[in-house]
Parts: C-alpha cells; sequence; structure tokens
C-alpha cells in the first residue's frame, strides 16, 4: 500500500499508431540474433529516439500486438516475445485490459500492480539452478528444454529468460543465432531476487487480501462499512475485479460480512484477531449469496401466484421483458425464475417463430415462504431479549 502504483484508465491514455512510427524499421533478413530479439532491439532504440524527440510520451500505449506483427511482418508471438524482453528491461509495462504503456527505462521501480511475471520467476529459478548445480565459468549448460523441465516453467518462458540473463552478461551463446542449447557460463557474480522467489510467490489476489486486511486494521472499527469498490480500487490501485475476489476471500473468513441493500458490507472480525466477536446483529442476517435465493424464490412464488389465477396448462406467459417491466424486477431475475420453475416442472421452453415459455403444470398456492433478509441494527437488542 506504500508503494507508489498507478492504475490508469485507458480511455484517457493516448495511443500510439503504427502510423505515427517514422523510425526506420528494422532489417530481419541479416540478422544475428532470434527475430524476437532483433525487434526488441529495435523497439528499446525507437521508444529512445522518440521519447528525446517529444515524439511520444510516459505512459502512452503502445500499437496493437497484431499491428506490429503486420507492420513488421512477423507473427504475433514473435511480438509478444519481444515486448517480454523490453519489459523485462524497463522500457515497458503491459497490464490486462489496458495495453502495454511506455515506461521511463531509468525508473527500476514498477508503475503497474501486478502479479509478478513467469520470466521473472524463470530468471530467478535459473540463477538457482546454476548455483545449486555448481556451474563453473565457461563451462556449458543444458539445453533451455532440459532448464526448463528442472525449473518447471515452458520452453519459451525459460529460453526467454536465458536470453535475457544473456544481456545480463551473466551467461553467453555460442552461436550467432541463439536456439534451445549453447549457452555458457560467464559470471557467477549475481544476486538472487528474495521476493521473486517461486515458493514466496503470491498472487495479485493474495497480495490484495493482505493490504485490505491491513486497511481495515489502519481506518475501520468493528461495524464499520467497506468503502464501494471503485473507491479501493483507487486506493490500492487494482481493477474492480480483483477487489471483488479479494473481498469475498474476506468474507469466507469470516472478517467481513456482506449484507444485501444500504446495510453493505462490514467488518465483522479484526484480522490478525484471535478473539472472535461477533456482533449481535450479525446473527439474524442472512449472507448476501443467501438473500439473493429468497429473492428469487419470493419472485418464483409471486409467478406461481400469477399462474395459478390467471393460466392455463399450455398457455404462453408474457416475454420476460415484459414481465420484468410489470414486477419492476432486472430481466435477470425473472429469467432465473423461470429456469427454476421449469426445474420444478411447471414451465417448458421452445425455440423458433411460435415459440415462447409455455406453462405445463399449476402450481399450489398456500405455500409461504418466510426468510430472515435484513434486520435494522439498533432492533437487535428487542431480538436479543
Amino acid at each position: 500500500m506504500k508503494d507508489n502504483f498507478i492504475l490508469p484508465q485507458k480511455a484517457k491514455l493516448n495511443q500510439i499508431k503504427v502510423s505515427d512510427i517514422s523510425f526506420e524499421l528494422p532489417d530481419l533478413k541479416n540478422i544475428s540474433e532470434s527475430k524476437a530479439i532483433a525487434i526488441a532491439n529495435w523497439m528499446m532504440r525507437w521508444l529512445k529516439h522518440d521519447l528525446e524527440s517529444g515524439a511520444i510520451n510516459i505512459n502512452d500505449l503502445l500499437p496493437s500486438k497484431p499491428d506490429l506483427a503486420y507492420l513488421l511482418g512477423v507473427s504475433i508471438g514473435t511480438i509478444q516475445n519481444s515486448l517480454r524482453y523490453i519489459e523485462d528491461l524497463g522500457y515497458v509495462e503491459s497490464k490486462q485490459c489496458i495495453g502495454t504503456l511506455v515506461k521511463d527505462p531509468k525508473q527500476s521501480q514498477p508503475t503497474l500492480r501486478k502479479l509478478t511475471s513467469k520470466r521473472e520467476l524463470a530468471i530467478n529459478s535459473i540463477k538457482k539452478y546454476i548455483l545449486k548445480h555448481k556451474f563453473k565459468i565457461s563451462q556449458p549448460l543444458p539445453s533451455s528444454r532440459a532448464i526448463s523441465k528442472e525449473i518447471g516453467c515452458s520452453s519459451n518462458t525459460t529460453r526467454l529468460a536465458l536470453e535475457f540473463l544473456g544481456t545480463q552478461g551473466i551467461i553467453e551463446h555460442k552461436f550467432k543465432n541463439s536456439n534451445e542449447s549453447g549457452w555458457i557460463l560467464k559470471t557467477r557474480d549475481f544476486e538472487i531476487d528474495s521476493k521473486n522467489d517461486k515458493t514466496e510467490n503470491k498472487t495479485l489476489v493474495e497480495k490484495v487480501e493482505n493490504d485490505l486486511k491491513d486497511y481495515i486494521v489502519e481506518n475501520l472499527n468493528l461495524g464499520d462499512r467497506i468503502p464501494p469498490h471503485e473507491k479501493l480500487s483507487s486506493i490500492l490501485k487494482v481493477s474492480i475485479k480483483t477487489i471483488h475476489d479479494a473481498l469475498k476471500t474476506l468474507i469466507d473468513e469470516g472478517i467481513l460480512l456482506a449484507r444485501r441493500g444500504r446495510y453493505g458490507t462490514t467488518v465483522i472480525k479484526m484480522p490478525y484477531d484471535k478473539n472472535i466477536t461477533i456482533k449481535k446483529e450479525t446473527s439474524i442476517f442472512a449472507p448476501a449469496q443467501d438473500t439473493a435465493f429468497y429473492f428469487y424464490e419470493k419472485t418464483q412464488n409471486h409467478i406461481k401466484k400469477m399462474i395459478a389465477e390467471k393460466y392455463e396448462i399450455g398457455s404462453k406467459l408474457p416475454s420476460i421483458i415484459e414481465l420484468s417491466k410489470e414486477l419492476d424486477l432486472s430481466p435477470n431475475t425473472i429469467r432465473k425464475a423461470f429456469h427454476n420453475l421449469a426445474k420444478e416442472g411447471y414451465l417448458a421452453f421452445s425455440r423458433g417463430r411460435y415459440g415462447g415459455t409455455f406453462v405445463i403444470d399449476i402450481p399450489e398456492t398456500d405455500e409461504q415462504t418466510f426468510k430472515w433478509l435484513a434486520v435494522n441494527p439498533k432492533y437487535a437488542e428487542i431480538y436479543k431479549n
């Protein structure tokens, strides 16, 4: 939470077009390295030149991978490998659902918050592999395929990691065009990043879970409501989806209680507190997931009553859209109620010009459903007594 991450909004970012690229394209016919590395070297020269000239700016979005692949006459996979390579060197940063952003290579710290990449883990694992097997200077390493099996990474990820170590002068390829074998150890003078230890690596959701716990301890008390997803997304610099997934885990752990409507999600147990203190009113609240079920159940009972009073077997019901307007409910709620009633044997669906939802059995209407949905906390004392 103390890191200076940013959460860019794609709609507000400037995207570079391939037509904006005036830098001379690379010659891929006469090269002494793989196409991915040759393109990566060209990208670094292009970005450096255009940043200095002011043609592009930090946090501009690169053209899409298909556009770059078409421009350079290579596959999208080759472009992907090139982008991974220059990202490891600090020239760009990529984020799912946003794209690849231009970064200042002089800035060592990442600005986008995301999971540690597989390449970073592979780089660290190869370093540990070299030390574990006590390779000597100028000694050949096994093929990338053999190393990938040893460290548990894919062949492509391992090859990219080896090429990165080559740029760092740790290893060297004895042939002009690097392939899966031919790497030689140049130096054992390198450090292993403990933060990227594969055994200690956590998913981004797990990291956000820990940050949410710290946020609760620092800012909230028992009974306080959690801020909206949008606000937490802005604070922790991750997507709303990541916030949603992390909060779900905290709910499952009994730290938070999710309730429908204006009650929201509240703190019922402080993180890291071994003493369980549950507020009295929480015992008569149904979980949000159960409350949603009860809501569908209520809708189903209303539709059952409507069928019994107004329809006969073989009758066609109004459409989902028509019922949603009539009952002032979402189409999704009506749809789920229909499907549940079909499972119970009251409705059947048919497609085509004369299709629709038809009554195949008349339900009984004498059943009653009483469920606790929500109770104002100020009535908890009365409930207790």
